[in-house]
This record gives structure tokens, sequence and C-alpha cells, in this order.
């Protein structure tokens, strides 16, 4: 396979992305025009470039859907539910068929042939669209034919955001054209009014393009112009100067626009005087034109790049970190001014390329809603449920690493709260609640932590009956009190599950568990919050990247440990004495009474502390909890590193970084760290 079939394969996907979204969207607003003129031009751009570049069976199955939504958007087809399912599984045929030997395969190409017979049977007509008629295969002899267009915008056609140059502009594209601006309607300065268009356009274009793709051009804004467009004659005429001549001399003398008749008898005249030359002259000049349009410098807003290379880049920054920490540690030491002026500006520049890799490497969750929008689709009908699926914040962006990471979760989540969050249409009735339930996916930054939450509804979940769940199972002791939010925990824990009984979507016992663990893996946290007939909502708390971290390194003796800034809020310098003598780790700090742990004895690392001790106050759900160290050394980027397979099961450490001089620090997890040294 060629780069420009894989060029056209990743702008394909980015097109069938774009028509689910549109197809989803049009289920809810089926009489919204513009999404139907949406998925009409990505049907059109399908065709079209799946015959350019040899897919020819994406070019031929989309030709037939073309043509369905081109009757619907016209008005003479409604969107039915019977439309909007064929359209959809349409969208994961068209995704088989970018793969050349999946396409092949018998399963493909019986779900061709029978995806093919209910688009037929939607049109409602059955023939051979394959074999246009002979008017529609008239070529002109020479490959060049020459237009008439007349173009006459609407006055009030600027309200929308339509420029009327811009369509003009497109038009000259497409060949040699001959340009009238008449502007006879425009009135006096007194009555001029700058919000409307006053101005139509008549334009005569040579070009080997049939009729089609230049009424193509003014696909959306027909309803707002009037449009005119016939074949005048199938010569390059725009070379004939008798022809010409006579255009240029009626536009001169009369305002009003062109008799089209007399056109047509002028260019008919012209006809029979053009020469073998002077066709053979247009057609080398039609040459030239492409060969300039395609070697034309131009500038790229945007290109495409391969997630192998923002990789890359992302681990050569990262060691461009650690070696910028290496020379700022080396010219401290040498205290050479020179060296130390280099070192600063060497770490600017690493930190506006830490910063960029950063953004590159953070795409919007957007990307995600799609494929969740069609599970709630096709689960809440496949259970006769009606739910509704509203996103929020989808703009925020996160590593594209946690992206990968986060999908399954978030779909499991999702397959709980229409199984078992939301009620039937019955039951939702007698609650008193509206027929149609609702899941709401919400996403919204949190200093430097995404917050994604997902909330629904539906019956809520019940905590007595979780409390009395766990006792059975003997998780908890039945005398054991614990708040909702960690009752609500206990759903996360293997093997855990209230339902009452399997069903196909959830409900096994198993999977939660798993969530929790996938969350945990992307260093992050996840609640629960439910009220009885309310409704369930599920944070899910997450770094913005996996890669790099603003952190404050400290020591405990000769080990260094760096803790993320994003989880620290203030910090004290203590006399240990004053720690030591504290009741049940309780330390009073301006009037606030606030637990403590001594990471030394926690960490069991030998020695003793020093007379003054760092007390760094990290926040910890809705408290804040005293860590303390020995030393703080100050502020610094950690590129995180993994432990490996050996110290899997030591999650308060999230990771490692090799600081300048090539000592490893370990960095923490200050809400791991809690949780396991309260449970001791």
């Amino acid at each position: 396979m060629d780069q420009f079939q894989l060029k056209f394969i990743d702008e394909v996907t980015d097109l069938i992305n774009a028509l689910e979204s549109s197809v989803l969207a049009l289920e809810n607003r089926t009489e919204d025009q513009a999404l139907i003129n949406e998925i009409f031009r990505v049907m059109h751009s399908l065709k079209g470039g799946g015959a350019m570049f040899e897919f020819y069976q994406i070019s031929e199955f989309t030709h037939d859907l073309e043509n369905i939504y081109d009757k619907v958007r016209l008005g003479e087809k409604k969107v039915e539910r019977s439309l909007l399912d064929i359209t959809l599984d349409s969208v994961d045929h068209l995704r088989h068929l970018l793969d050349e030997e999946l396409a092949q395969s018998p399963d493909v190409l019986e779900t061709h042939k029978t995806l093919t017979k209910r688009v037929v049977a939607e049109l409602g007509e059955i023939q051979n669209t394959a074999n246009p008629s002979s008017q529609d295969n008239k070529e002109a002899p020479h490959g060049l034919k020459t237009y008439y267009l007349l173009f006459k915008p609407a006055k009030d056609i600027f309200d929308n955001g339509t420029n009327p140059l811009y369509l003009v502009d497109e038009v000259c594209e497409l060949g040699k054209t001959l340009t009238f601006a008449r502007t006879h309607d425009i009135p006096k300065l007194e009555t001029f009014n700058p919000l409307l268009c006053y101005t139509y356009w008549e334009i005569f274009i040579q070009t080997s393009l049939d009729q089609s793709e230049i009424d193509d051009i003014f696909m959306f804004v027909e309803d707002q112009c009037e449009i005119i467009n016939e074949e005048i004659a199938q010569l390059p005429l725009l070379l004939n100067e008798s022809f010409t001549n006579k255009v240029n001399k009626n536009a001169l003398e009369n305002s009003i626009q062109f008799n089209l008749e007399q056109l047509k008898k002028w260019a008919k005249e012209a006809e029979e005087n053009t020469s073998e030359t002077e066709i053979i002259a247009a057609e080398t000049t039609l040459v030239k034109e492409k060969i300039q349009k395609f070697t034309k410098e131009s500038k790229i807003a945007s290109i495409r790049v391969t997630a192998d290379k923002i990789d890359l880049y992302m681990n050569m920054v990262s060691e461009l970190v650690t070696a910028q920490a290496s020379l700022k540690l080396f010219s401290s030491k040498l205290k050479n001014t020179t060296l130390l002026e280099i070192a600063e500006n060497f770490e600017n520049i690493t930190t506006q390329m830490r910063d960029n890799a950063l953004g590159m490497s953070l795409i919007p969750i957007e990307n995600m809603t799609m494929r969740f929008r069609r599970l709630v689709r096709d689960l809440s009908q496949g259970l006769g449920k009606k739910i509704s699926f509203v996103t929020e914040g989808t703009d925020t962006e996160i590593d594209k690493t946690l992206v990968e990471g986060l999908t399954d979760p978030l779909m499991h989540i999702l397959r709980n709260s229409i199984d078992h969050g939301i009620e039937t249409v019955e039951e939702r009735k007698k609650a008193g609640k509206s027929e149609q339930g609702k899941i709401t996916l919400r996403a919204f930054y949190s200093g430097s932590n995404v917050h994604i939450e997902i909330e629904d509804d539906g019956k809520g979940i019940d905590a007595e009956k979780v409390r009395l769940k766990a006792i059975e199972k003997g998780l908890i002791s039945p005398d054991e009190k614990l708040t909702d939010k960690d009752i609500f925990a206990l759903i996360f824990r293997p093997g855990f599950s209230t339902a009452e009984k399997v069903t196909d979507v959830s409900g096994r016992g198993v999977g939660m568990d798993v969530v929790r663990r996938s969350i945990a893996d992307l260093r992050g946290e996840i609640e629960t919050e439910s009220k009885i007939n309310i409704g369930t909502k599920i944070t899910i708390k997450l770094p913005l990247t996996l890669s790099i971290i603003d952190g404050l390194l400290v020591r405990i003796s000769n080990t260094f440990y760096i803790v993320p800034l994003s989880s620290i809020a203030r910090i004290h310098e203590l006399k240990f004495s004053e720690l030591k003598t504290a009741y049940n780790n309780i330390a009073t700090i301006n009037d606030r009474q606030i637990p403590f742990y001594l990471l030394r004895e926690e960490l069991e690392i030998d020695g003793n502390y020093p007379e003054e001790v760092q007390f760094i106050l990290v926040k910890y759900r809705n408290k804040e909890i005293g860590l303390v160290f020995d030393i703080i050394e100050g502020e610094y980027q950690a590129v995180l590193k993994p432990l490996g397979k050996l110290y899997k099961d030591h999650d308060i450490i999230s990771g490692a970084s090799i600081l300048g001089d090539g000592t490893m620090a370990l960095v923490l997890d200050t809400n791991k760290i809690i949780d396991k040294f309260s449970a001791n």
C-alpha cells in the first residue's frame, strides 16, 4: 500500500467518525438540514476519494447511500429509524472495508451484499445505479466543455456567515474562467445597507469536469441563492476570440445579465469556427495549470504525525529534561557565572520544549465519546429503555496514553449505568420520573488533574444493601461503622456485586474491581456518590499526563523522593521534638489539629531525625494530612520511569526519576501512602 493510500485511510477514518457523530445527532434532530447536508457531504467525499485511491468497494457502497441522503436533503424522503439503523451499520462496515485483507473475508463480503440490498430497499427503487443514463455519460469530444453559470445570492446570505466570494473563488479553481460581477442593484449611499449582498456573478467556465461537480460547490447554499448552470458548448470557447469578444462587448453595453439563448447561439457559431489547433492549445494550457496548482507552495495549517513519532519525541524531551538537570547541578557546583547563564537559558528552552511536547501528546476527550454514544444507543434499544446521552466539557484534553487506558473502564461504567442504573419506562413512570433517562459525561480541569464524571438519574445504589452484601461476603464486620462513601467504595472490591441476576451487559461480579485497578494504573482515583431514586455519580480523577510532572524533591536520610506539586497544600518547618510527643500523631498547627505520618518510621528507614523536619500538608480527599520528611531539596521536573514488574505491588510508589547526578528518586503517590498507612 503506497503512502497516498495510507494518508487516505487516515482521512477517511476521520470522515467516518464525523459521519457517525452526525448520524447520532440526527436521531434527535431529524429535521436538522445542516446535519443532513453534512452527512451528504461526507458520503460524497467518501465516494470520490474511494474511487481516486482504488477503494472501489467504499466508492460503490457510499454511492447508494449518497443517493438516499440526496433525496432526504431535497425533501423527497424523511429521516426514519430504519434509515438511521442502516447508516450506523454502514459506518461499521466502512471501517472494515478500509482493511484490504478484511474487506475480502467471507463475513465482510456477505455483510456488504446484505447491506447493499437494505440500502437499495430503503431507497425505494430497484435499479442499477452503476449504469447512468446516456445523457450522464455524454462526454465532450476533446474533454473540455464550456459552461455558463449564474450565481445570484439572496440579499441576506451574510446572516449565516456565508461569503459569496469564497464560492466564486472555488468555481474559478475548476478551470479557466471569465467572470462578470453585476453591481447594478447596489443602491445609493443613503439607502445602502452593508449587511446585505447586492452583487451577483455570471461566470463562463472552461473545464473537463461534469456539470454536477460545479453544482456541488453550492450544495450548502442552494436554498439561499439562484443558480443557473448550463453547458453551452462541448469545446473550450474561452480561447475563441470571436466568442469572448461578443461576451465582453455585451457585458460593457448591458448592465443586466446575459440572455442564455443568445449565448448558445454565439457558442454554436464559435463551435463551427474553432480549429483543432485551438483545442490542442486549450488542453495544453489546462495541463500546465494543473501542474502549477499541484506544485504551488502553500502554507500548511496542520500535518498528520504518527503516534510513534510523538512517543519518540516525548522520550527525547524526557531525556533532555534529565540532561538539563545534570547541567544545572554541575554549573551550580562550579559556580561559574557564564556556565550558570548557559544552564539557565538551557533550562528555559527545555521547559518550552517540554510544554510543547506535552501539548502535542494531549488529545480531547471528545475523541472517546463517539463510541460511548453508540454504546448508549445500541444497549438502551436492546434493553427497551429510553436514554439520552449528554456530554459536557469534552474539549478537555488529556494525555493520549490516558485515553488508551481510560476507554475500557468508562465503557464498563456506562454499561452498569444503562443496565442497573436507568430504570425501564414503566419503572420510571411509577417513580414519577420522565420516560427518558439521562446519562451525563462531564469533564473538567481541577488544578493539574482532570475530573471525569459519569452521572445518571436512575434508581441509585442502596447503601444498606451494599453493606449487608459486604457483611455476607466477610468484607466488613457487622458492627463496623462506615460512611456512605466508604460503603460505595466496597463495590470496587473483587467479586463484589449486588445484581440479582446475571445479564449479558453487566452484573457478573467482575469488572468494577478491574475498573478500579485500571484507574489506579493511570495514577488516578475513583469515587462514587449515590442517592436512592435520584441517581449515581462516579468521579474519576486523573493526572494531566503520565510522563513528566512538576514535583518537590525531598529526602529522608540518603534516599530521595519526589512529591507531586499538585498534591501539596502547604509546607511547615517544625521541631521534631514537638511531633515526637504529639498524642496519636496529631499536630496542632495554626490552631488546627492535623493528623500526620512520620515517613522515616513508616518506610522503615534507619537513622535519626534532624532537629527540624519538613511537615508537608498534602490533599487527601476532602482533608489535609501531614507527611514528615527530613529535608526539602527544592522543586524538580520529574521524568517518570516505570519501576518494572518486580515492584508492581508497591503501589505507594508510582515511578522513579533520574536526578542530575545519576541518583534515583522515587515518586510517591500520597493518596496511596495515606490509604496504606491508615489501614495498618
